[in-house]
């Protein structure tokens, strides 16, 4: 396995945690209520989107950008990964999560104006964690439908029948989009990765309800895979074992490598 692509996957996690949940923090940490909470929603889908969409064109030459265990998980059950890759880049992901989480927690520690307890890190939640306070079984719903759209969009875009050099705008507007309707359910998980590191940190409920933000989405990414599976099949090979869902320079000459 290129040490190469591990760093890379390790690093994007850290770096999409740090700059997307440092926006849901700073939003809704700070007591954001009202026209600010829906401008918060807005704020922090956007971060997601545009630091997804950034580090696509950044780092998808060389990992394929996954930044994401779902992601993995759609590429391992969709036969574009070998179990052996798939669990290499869930370690380098998880441990970059939480290197991004602390890292966070790190510069907002050093404000008068935040606690840990009090301000929290942008952990996701269900019941009085919600905005909504919709429930556990909602939540599981919630995160594994939205999984499963954003991981098949990832599926779909990167695949040889996709658009290669559009295949990033295509994820991070995704991305943006389940951020959306997502913020207000559950704070918006569908990444396994970006919900262990904060919840490690604050701790309390957030460590205790993290379970569902990990398997939930890992649910939704193995639906995806199966549908991406079934849509495909007839139309065109998928992208072929190592292929990146990032920027891919020509189709004439093949996707970029991300596994191998």
């Amino acid at each position: 396995m290129d040490m190469r692509k591990l760093f890379a996957e390790f690093l994007g996690t850290a770096l999409l945690v740090l700059l997307a949940v440092g926006v849901a923090t700073l939003s809704f940490g700070f007591g954001l209520s009202g026209d600010g909470a829906s401008a918060g929603i807005v704020a922090t889908a956007l971060a997601f989107g545009l630091a997804v969409l950034a580090l696509a064109y950044t780092i998808g030459p060389i990992s394929g950008c996954h930044v994401n265990p779902a992601v993995t998980m759609g590429f391992l059950v969709s036969g574009r990964m070998t179990l052996d890759e798939a669990i290499s880049y869930w370690a380098a992901q998880f441990l970059g999560g939480i290197a991004g989480a602390l890292l966070l927690f790190g510069m907002l520690e050093t404000s008068p104006s935040y606690g840990r307890k009090t301000r929290g890190l942008g952990a996701d939640g269900w019941g009085s964690h919600s905005m909504i306070g919709i429930n556990a079984g909602g939540a599981f719903l919630a995160e594994t439908i939205l999984t499963f759209v954003f991981v098949l969009v990832v599926l779909g875009a990167t695949s040889r029948l996709g658009s290669p050099g559009f295949a990033g705008l295509a994820i991070g507007l995704a991305l943006t989009l389940v951020h959306l309707i997502g913020i207000p359910l559950t704070g918006t998980s569908v990444n396994p990765a970006r919900s262990l590191g904060p919840a490690i940190i604050v701790g309390g409920d957030a460590a205790k309800q993290v379970w569902l933000f990990i398997v939930a989405p890992l649910v939704g990414g193995i639906l995806a895979a199966c549908v991406y599976r079934y849509l495909f099949a007839g139309d065109g090979a998928p992208a072929e074992a190592d292929a990146a869902p990032a920027v891919q320079a020509d189709r004439e000459t093949g996707p970029t490598s991300a596994t191998a």
